[in-house]
């Protein structure tokens, strides 16, 4: 995930501001971490740079 999305992105569920946490980057590329959202206390995951923003209860039944 490039990491100049953060100014598109909002919480899916309270369209509140995410927090980016990095765990792997490479260059301006975020490839693990998560986009953590403080208002509704809801963590996204970002695997292989790719964001899940799907609604939690949406992400338990597809897992």
């Amino acid at each position: 995930m490039k990491k100049d999305l953060m100014d598109i992105l909002a919480c899916p569920v309270c369209k509140g501001e995410l927090e980016l946490r990095v765990a792997e980057e490479d260059g301006d590329n975020v490839v693990n971490g998560s986009l953590h959202c403080g208002t509704c206390d809801e963590t996204y995951p970002i695997k292989d740079s790719i964001p899940n923003l799907l609604p939690p209860d949406l992400r338990r039944e597809l897992a």
